[in-house]
């Protein structure tokens, strides 16, 4: 990469770079939402990085049947002295004012119902990984007529899938390492280059150790009340040696 590339250049080379199909047979994979079911139901667990054992809790919350599950880790008094500081983000601390909640003092979580947009599919994707960065998406095809009289609010979290016993965790998690929000104003007139959806793309950074082999996309769309109205998850599946994304 030419090192008197400006910022934006970068940015744009990571993005379209990380969208490439992996190279060698062993590493070949599509990172996407497609073919799953449609999640129900969204369940969001936070834990303040001060509590030293709420990790390992076993009375962690399950997600329920067709549920999606986030784990996020808030950073608490103790600063980076606190024995999950290293996973903290400040991101967590962004939701929680969406949800207009306080951090919780050890744990707290939400369950959102997902109501379902019917004729309309929420799509979300990611490719590989370069250095710490990685490029993904999120698409909402075709624009539902509720969201062309309002703004709704896109949210695509960066996740590393951790199973259950990483850490003496009893579940699997979904740890976000990194949030993207970003508004769609169903009111403004499209282009016809647009065709009719509502997309974002990014490149998004997580932290140098972070295992990029289980780095996931999940994402999910909230109208003008903050009611959750379609989410989705990515699955990395193999890919043939000569097919595209």
């Amino acid at each position: 990469m030419n090192p008197t590339a400006s910022p934006l250049l970068t940015c744009l080379l990571i993005t379209l770079a990380s969208f490439l199909p992996l190279q060698g047979a062993n590493a070949q994979s599509y990172c996407a939402s497609d073919g799953q079911p449609r999640p129900v139901q969204l369940l969001e667990r936070f834990i303040n990085a001060d509590c030293d054992n709420c990790w390992t809790d076993p009375a962690t919350p399950r997600p329920d049947a067709g549920a999606i599950a986030l784990d996020w880790i808030v950073a608490g008094a103790k600063g980076d002295d606190a024995p999950l500081a290293a996973a903290a983000s400040g991101d967590a601390l962004a939701r929680l004012q969406a949800l207009r909640q306080r951090p919780p003092a050890r744990t707290s979580a939400s369950r959102h119902r997902i109501k379902g947009l019917p004729g309309s599919s929420l799509r979300v994707a990611h490719g590989l990984a370069l250095g710490d960065y990685l490029g993904a998406s999120i698409e909402l095809k075709p624009i539902p007529p509720a969201a062309k009289a309002q703004t709704w609010t896109a949210w695509l979290a960066l996740v590393e899938a951790l199973p259950a016993g990483t850490e003496g965790s009893p579940v699997p998690r979904n740890l976000v390492r990194n949030l993207l929000q970003t508004n769609w104003d169903g009111r403004k007139p499209l282009l016809k280059t647009e065709q009719n959806r509502f997309f974002e793309q990014r490149s998004m950074r997580f932290a140098p150790g972070v295992d990029a082999s289980r780095l996931r996309v999940m994402g999910w769309v909230e109208n003008q009340t903050g009611q959750v109205v379609v989410a989705a998850a990515s699955q990395c599946v193999p890919q043939n040696k000569n097919e595209r994304p």
